[in-house]
């Protein structure tokens, strides 16, 4: 007769051990000690690891149990759960404020990563299921400024579709690419697996009506740097992209003589800044168009510097099977500026 009881999801444990763990005489979390090799290799409660992964991301217990719309006690019990199961603390605490233990900040960083692709697989079956013609994804004023105003075209060629834009700056996986465009800028096109350049732009001054009205020398360029400006920075990635300071030295002028009166990490929001009055801002050409025939802003200045890198759609193997896939390709590389 056997001396082992299967318990656990096929793990085997020794019955009297079993018997001494359900009469609470063993304390220790039954299969720790008997067969750590196989405990180790098995999965956490999805439950408990999703209130860490949510604990770390926003770091608290309580914003926490918001976004997982629970109490902050039952994501404190999860935790707890995860770290006997683990068998090593993840959260620290300072008085009373808890952060993540040092051991437990890579462990997080890869359950993030990883509820990260469950969202992301989600979101990509929710659009298959949707039966819809077009999925774009791209950076959020390129669409907003750039192809949004030329869809009407788009349906007026080839008939009626529909069309979702997924304006966000974070680069998707080159697998889901079989499903969606994804129009982005410079060297992050490097990894998917094909890509046609659109536009390199090109930057100039813009301000608003009023702002021009106010101050009617602000067309004479060696009065730029002393004049309110708006600044656009996308982060260090991007470092080479140009800003108003740039396209000053390119006309042999100095640099701005005091701080932007905003910095903003969107271009659209810096031209929205620009079009209330508030400053000068170095506009792209295709980004400030639209806005500059609407009579929102005004060109400063028919100089103008080049972005370094143009902008691109990427898209996967599988996207060209799919007619109004392939149609919106040929269209939209059509309307890039030549």
């Amino acid at each position: 007769m056997s001396d082992l009881i299967t318990v656990n999801g096929g793990i085997e444990h020794d019955k009297r051990d079993f018997q001494q763990y359900c009469s609470g005489i063993l304390k220790r979390p039954l299969g720790l000690k008997f067969d750590r090799k196989t405990m180790q290799s098995t999965l956490p409660p999805l439950r408990a690891m999703h209130a860490f992964e949510s604990f770390g991301r926003l770091g608290s217990v309580s914003a926490a149990a918001r976004e997982l719309g629970v109490t902050p006690g039952a994501v404190s019990q999860q935790i707890k759960l995860l770290e006997d199961q683990l068998q090593m603390p993840l959260i620290v605490k300072d008085g009373r404020r808890a952060s993540l233990a040092p051991r437990a900040k890579a462990y997080h960083a890869v359950l993030s990563a990883g509820f990260e692709k469950l969202k992301q697989a989600q979101d990509l079956l929710s659009q298959q299921v949707a039966d819809l013609d077009v999925h774009i994804s791209g950076l959020p004023t390129l669409l907003l400024k750039w192809l949004n105003p030329r869809l009407h075209r788009f349906e007026a060629r080839f008939g009626e579709a529909s069309i979702r834009l997924e304006a966000t700056h974070v680069e998707p996986d080159p697998e889901f690419l079989d499903n969606m465009f994804r129009l982005t800028y410079g060297t992050a096109s490097n990894v998917f697996p094909h890509t046609r350049a659109l536009f390199c732009d090109t930057c100039f001054p813009v301000c608003s009506p009023g702002f021009l009205k106010d101050r009617p020398d602000a067309l004479d360029p060696e009065k730029i740097a002393g004049l309110p400006w708006i600044d656009i920075d996308w982060g260090r990635e991007y470092s080479t992209v140009p800003r108003l300071g740039h396209w000053l030295e390119a006309q042999g002028l100095p640099r701005p003589a005091h701080k932007p009166v905003s910095v903003h990490s969107l271009s659209s929001s810096a031209l929205e800044a620009a079009a209330s009055g508030q400053g000068i801002a170095l506009a792209q050409s295709s980004f400030a168009s639209a806005d500059i025939e609407m009579g929102r802003l005004v060109r400063m200045s028919e100089e103008f510097v080049e972005m370094p890198e143009p902008y691109f759609i990427c898209w996967g193997g599988q996207m060209m099977a799919n007619e109004k896939s392939k149609n919106f390709l040929d269209w939209v590389l059509s309307e890039a500026p030549k």
